[in-house]
């Protein structure tokens, strides 16, 4: 079956431990190993929506091996800045990276101790994987990335910064920073993480426990052009016979 959007918001809602895996996502997350990924995340929050990413690439036949959640098992991709870094999804076919991912989350109630740490996380991680690309490191088609995030839904998320900071120290920054809230301002990043082609697709979402329901708040970075650009990216690398030798 194609992955739907209830397969989203059901994922989501496990996120949360709101609700168990569907039958069909723990098959798929027994295939793969991804319900024992938390060995390699900071927890097992995140499993169910790895293996609904992992569903696009079993039904458009990439066999199990390819597709890697576990350490040792391939996660450590080849950086230029540094010897490697750990991805969270990494499906590749010989000699191609057909896609990695990242998958990060953010919580309060205090927004504002990690908000900075996983603007550079994802900035960090793609710069590095894309300037290993350019020093041939990864042989085959262009890699391609993904990031996934959800922010939590909370009143701390939601309120308005203090953007006084926006005109401090001895150059301003931009305007368009100002009165933006947590929510507002990483939809704006993200909006320009694929801008800047750094990452290949994003899907940034609110949601919380309380309330699963994702909430997509920009449309270019919801689900449905999110999982429209994999599946583009299954597209053209069948079409380039990536896997007809086999």
């Amino acid at each position: 079956m194609a992955v739907t959007r209830q397969d989203f918001e059901d994922a989501v809602a496990a996120y949360w431990g709101a609700k168990a895996s569907q039958r069909e996502l723990s098959m798929i997350k027994d295939a793969v190993g991804a319900g024992t990924a938390g060995s390699v995340r900071a927890g097992k929050h995140f499993d169910d929506i790895v293996a609904l990413l992992a569903k696009f690439f079993l039904e458009a036949g990439y066999p199990p091996e390819d597709i890697r959640v576990k350490r040792g098992r391939g996660l450590e991709l080849p950086g230029y800045y540094r010897p490697r870094k750990q991805w969270d999804l990494v499906v590749s076919h010989k000699s191609t990276l057909v896609a990695a991912f990242e998958l990060k989350g953010l919580g309060g109630p205090s927004f504002g101790n990690n908000y900075n740490n996983r603007v550079e996380e994802a900035l960090g991680s793609a710069v590095d994987l894309r300037r290993a690309a350019l020093a041939d490191l990864f042989p085959g088609e262009k890699p391609w990335l993904g990031y996934f995030f959800i922010m939590e839904d909370a009143p701390g998320s939601r309120k308005p910064k203090d953007t006084k900071g926006v005109k401090a120290g001895v150059f301003s920054g931009e305007e368009i920073w100002r009165g933006r809230s947590y929510q507002s301002s990483f939809a704006l990043f993200c909006e320009r993480l694929v801008a800047e082609g750094l990452y290949d697709a994003v899907c940034y979402i609110t949601s919380s426990e309380e309330n699963p329901s994702p909430n997509e708040l920009v449309e270019s970075l919801d689900w449905q052009h999110f999982s429209a650009a994999i599946k583009a990216r299954i597209t053209y690398l069948n079409e380039l016979g990536l896997l007809a030798d086999d």
